[in-house]
């Protein structure tokens, strides 16, 4: 039986199969700086009864909401692609959870298309790199599994279409 990537590579001569790669996991984590170090509250004019002293403080946060964050992270996963198909691999499935907590750490599960995937030691760590990067994030663990294992139906509408599968 041939895997799903087989069908989108060149024809060559028979393919030796290796041992899946061993590899768990990406753990990374950054320093963490309170937002507070060196913020100033900026003047806020308020025309209602609200006390200034409330949106003073929250002026004076400068990490975006969790919510925001999560939208960061779908974005830099919708801007990944596997080298070996021309889909991100939001739209592929390879992306089962994605958790950002208050505190800005962010969890991802997400599998590959087979254990045998060449980029089982490089694209995990690329996920955890480029979520690294998203302001306010303070922490990445990129969890990668093979249960459920991936198959085409897990795909997108939008992956189907492009791949010709409909």
């Amino acid at each position: 039986m041939r895997r799903f990537v087989d069908f989108f590579r060149p024809k060559k001569g028979p393919e030796a199969e290796g041992a899946p790669p061993a590899y768990a996991g990406v753990e990374t984590s950054a320093p963490e700086v309170p937002a507070s170090v060196n913020a100033e509250p900026s003047p806020v004019e308020t025309t209602s009864t609200t006390p200034a002293a409330e949106p003073a403080v929250a002026a004076a946060s400068s990490d975006p909401p969790a919510e925001g964050i999560e939208a960061q992270v779908i974005g830099v996963l919708r801007d990944t692609f596997d080298p070996e198909i021309p889909v991100n691999i939001h739209e592929l499935g390879l992306i089962y959870e994605t958790r950002v907590d208050p505190a800005g750490a962010v969890y991802i599960k997400m599998t590959l298309t087979s254990p045998m995937c060449p980029v089982a030691g490089s694209l995990p760590p690329e996920v955890a790199a480029k979520v690294r990067a998203l302001p306010g994030v303070t922490d990445v663990n990129v969890d990668l599994v093979w249960e459920p294992p991936w198959n085409p139906n897990m795909m997108s509408e939008a992956a189907r279409l492009q791949l010709g599968m409909m």
